[in-house]
């Protein structure tokens, strides 16, 4: 077996990635680019991401133009596209790096997330291109640094993102409800709906992570931004009285009837779709879906008019700060290191950089990881507040199961759920927690 096999089957057994048949599930893995066999001049790079037309029109109609742009502008290169939806990208991310047939080109996430990946050979340094021409003193300072692994950087982040709860303006002024700004206001606003027959927030928790955010932020805004990270870090009990007070917190919003009927089988999307439908009144979730609110105009203009955010508010005994943020860099491109056409995946991934953080604020509504002046530029008005909100934020603190290593991440996520259905107690959920994160020390 050689080494390249032999790295890829230790990450597979690290995480355990691998059931019996996946691959073939998947239809066998995804070979990285190489030269045409009959003409050296003509090369593919495959590009693997998570913007769907359906899901994401704005972000995949961006993708498509600077692919077009770039195959002008250098004929003898074809990207190859596959795209698939959140959960569906991460399942198959993990089987091809079981193979190590990763594409040339992905989309990862950073700090624990990345950790495995690194330390199994599969994603190539790219301080070059960091340090390259193209895009020397680019990016915002702090993203890049949620990538380096050991002093090296191993993807280059494309968003930069918060986590607002967005609201429907003409439902709140029907009920006669202000923004809140503490949180007992905020779950007298979800009794008053809740008595009026309204859905006060819209979830899909299927995913975990969209269940996560509420957690996180209770988590923060009880024992601050500091400590919390310190638990995650496994610097701090994870059974600390405030973060099963958070819990506790969770399972009170569910016994409020905060929450759409069912939300626990429900994916984002269809969480997602009772708040676009004005089913609900509230929905939280990152920056990266400013473009349905503002610029696709798959969505009506009369919804996207009705949408407002407001910040999670703080609880009144706790140590956060309401300018504090679920949130952090946000998607980035790998290079494979097992790639074929390392140097020229390199020089597409520098060029798609550059050009998304250009073009992404205008023609898709998404706050970039790169530098980007705004000045002179006629953008939508949740875009200019929540980009103003950004530029004072207290504090950032990085998803769970982003920061987590991957097997505690995992835990995170199964306990979330079960948190939300009531399947366990906040003390089960923080002791979970606990031995998790030992494990991964």
């Amino acid at each position: 077996m050689n080494s390249r096999s032999m790295k890829g089957l230790a990450l597979a057994c690290s995480l355990a990635f691998v059931l019996s048949g996946c691959r073939d599930w998947l239809g066998g893995g995804t070979a990285g680019g190489n030269a045409d066999p009959g003409n050296t001049d003509k090369i593919t790079i495959t590009m693997m991401h998570l913007w769907p037309a359906d899901g994401s029109a704005q972000q995949n109609k961006l993708v498509s133009q600077i692919i077009d742009e770039y195959e002008q502008e250098h004929p003898n290169i074809t990207i190859r596209q596959e795209v698939l939806e959140n959960e569906q990208y991460k399942n198959k991310l993990k089987v091809l790096s079981a193979s190590n047939e990763l594409p040339d080109v992905g989309i990862t996430w950073a700090a624990g997330f990345i950790e495995p990946y690194v330390k199994g050979g599969l994603f190539a340094p790219l301080d070059d291109i960091l340090r390259g021409e193209t895009l020397r003193n680019s990016f915002v300072a702090g993203t890049t640094e949620a990538y380096n692994i050991d002093g090296r950087t191993y993807a280059l982040p494309l968003e930069l993102n918060i986590t607002p709860i967005y609201y429907n303006k003409a439902i709140f002024a029907r009920y006669h409800l202000q923004v809140p700004e503490t949180y007992a206001q905020f779950k007298e606003v979800i009794q008053a709906l809740a008595d009026h027959g309204v859905t006060p927030i819209a979830l899909g928790n299927k995913d975990r992570w969209t269940g996560s955010f509420w957690y996180m932020y209770l988590a923060e805004r009880i024992i601050g931004n500091d400590p919390l990270k310190q638990a995650l870090e496994g610097a701090r009990p994870f059974t600390d009285p405030g973060l099963m007070r958070a819990a506790a917190e969770v399972q009170s919003l569910v016994d409020m009837h905060a929450f759409n009927k069912g939300f626990n089988g429900l994916s984002n999307e269809e969480g997602k779709a009772v708040f676009t439908s004005e089913n609900a009144a509230m929905y939280m979730t990152g920056t990266w879906e400013l473009p349905n609110f503002t610029t696709n105009p798959e969505i009506p203009k009369s919804f996207k008019d009705k949408v407002g955010f407001f910040k999670f508010p703080e609880v009144e005994d706790g140590k956060g700060n309401i300018n504090g943020w679920v949130g952090g860099p946000g998607v980035g491109l790998f290079i494979a290191e097992a790639s074929q056409v390392k140097e020229e995946a390199k020089k597409f991934v520098a060029y798609f950089v550059s050009k998304w953080g250009e073009d992404s604020v205008t023609a898709a509504g998404v706050i970039p990881a790169t530098k980007v002046d705004t000045a002179g530029k006629e953008l939508p008005q949740l875009y200019v507040d929540l980009l103003n909100e950004l530029n004072k934020a207290s504090s950032i603190t990085l998803f769970a199961d982003v920061q987590l290593k991957p097997n505690a991440a995992q835990v995170h996520l199964d306990m979330i759920q079960a948190l939300f259905g009531k399947a366990v107690t906040p003390e089960q959920f923080a002791a979970r927690h606990q031995e998790a994160i030992e494990r991964g020390k």
